[in-house]
């Protein structure tokens, strides 16, 4: 039986070139996967008869964007996901949902290989592969553009020789990559670090320098996952859309950032994520009245971890699923009303509200009707700072000497 390679496959020159390029290298048939997690453009059938027109022997297709909203992004946002405090890791939470495609289309075929079209550069290699190992161990994996040498100009030369169905002559200067939580964008003009991002890189948000009237939203929530905008409901994935078409009008949610990259290397990278931004900033906010202030400083430092861990490729790992479980015991609470004000490229949170609130006016009021006991505070404070004081009497009598 002629063994099959299963090919994560976006439709664009490389990965349609891929397809027959393994073919000739390996002498194996290729089947390509398709997923789509929002990132628009191009239907999924017109991707599936491009890779059956570039020389697949089977095309799978699969409409993710529901799953990845509920299964991906809910979970980033309950855990406030930011890798160094920037970025709200676009690309490293939809390579396991398209992994576990891949892994699942290599079953259904019959396929005893994985290949994707990362360089050995970028982060991107070791979240296909290690979720791969994860869910498929008995599957190999290559990469064409890593492994088999496949540079730009060999592809171009190779779709032109083999008369594919795809475009070669259009060379965008930047590396994107997009989905319904955001958009990534890097290389050309973008590597020297000094240079300003120019208007032509943002697709998602508009200048917000001249941004329309404010905008108010009020977002919903019931124990961390967003279920309604401006009290109407919807799903995950409908809001994360509605609220990257207003705040994106608005401007907010750019990001220009130099990262550590999983490799060993620094990159600049621009993002843009209107809708993460702004649901991210409301849910942090909700936590705020509704999460007990020890568990919350400790969900700070989860969380970070929390983001470490994903845009290191480690989704499907224990101590990721043993987060998992100790962020959802936190997000029991979290539920209610965030209103805020989209601006001129801010998400401003100006009023919440929630039944499960741990703010007591009574005791936070300094006007009449405080039910807080203020005789309680010098007993307090001075067995508070007794250790510290301690230590310092202790640092006085020593150097004394």
């Amino acid at each position: 039986m002629t063994e099959r390679i299963v090919l994560a496959y976006s439709g664009g020159l490389d990965t349609s070139v891929a397809i027959g390029w393994i073919g000739e290298a390996t002498g194996a048939e290729v089947i390509a996967v398709a997923v789509d997690v929002g990132q628009g453009g191009e239907s999924l059938e017109t991707i599936r008869q491009r890779a059956l027109g570039c020389g697949a022997v089977e095309a799978y297709v699969a409409d993710a964007r529901d799953e990845f909203a509920n299964e991906y992004c809910v979970p980033t946002l309950k855990a406030n996901g930011l890798y160094q405090g920037h970025y709200p890791l676009v690309s490293a939470i939809s390579r396991p949902v398209i992994v576990k495609h891949l892994v699942k289309a290599a079953r259904e075929f019959g396929a005893s290989t994985v290949a994707h079209g990362c360089t050995g550069k970028g982060n991107d290699q070791v979240r296909f592969e290690v979720g791969i190992q994860t869910l498929g161990p008995d599957l190999k994996c290559i990469a064409p553009v890593r492994d088999l040498a496949l540079t730009r100009d060999k592809a171009i030369a190779f779709a032109e020789e083999k008369g594919l169905p795809i475009e070669t002559t259009k060379k965008n200067p930047y590396s994107i990559d997009q989905n319904v939580w955001g958009r990534a964008v890097e290389t050309g003009y973008l590597e020297d670090i000094w240079n300003a991002p120019t208007k032509d890189i943002y697709d998602y948000t508009a200048t917000p320098e001249f941004p329309p009237a404010p905008d108010e939203v009020t977002i919903s929530f019931e124990a961390g996952v967003p279920v309604a905008v401006d009290g109407v409901k919807h799903t995950p994935l409908q809001i994360i859309q509605e609220l990257n078409r207003r705040a994106g009008a608005q401007g907010v949610g750019r990001i220009d950032v130099v990262e550590d990259r999983l490799v060993g290397i620094k990159s600049r990278e621009i993002y843009e994520a209107p809708g993460a931004m702004a649901l991210i900033t409301a849910h942090k906010h909700l936590e705020d009245v509704t999460i007990e202030r020890e568990q919350a400083r400790f969900k700070a430092t989860v969380g970070q971890r929390w983001a470490e861990l994903v845009y290191d490729g480690q989704w499907f790992s224990p101590l990721k699923r043993s987060l998992d479980v100790f962020i959802d015991d936190t997000q029991k609470y979290v539920s209610g009303d965030i209103r805020m004000v989209l601006h001129g490229g801010q998400a401003i949170v100006n009023g919440r509200r929630s039944e499960t609130s741990l703010y007591d006016f009574s005791l936070a009021t300094y006007d009449t009707g405080d039910t807080f006991d203020q005789s309680n505070a010098k007993g307090f404070i001075e067995i508070w700072g007794m250790a510290s004081k301690v230590a310092s009497g202790r640092d006085l009598r020593v150097e004394g000497k």
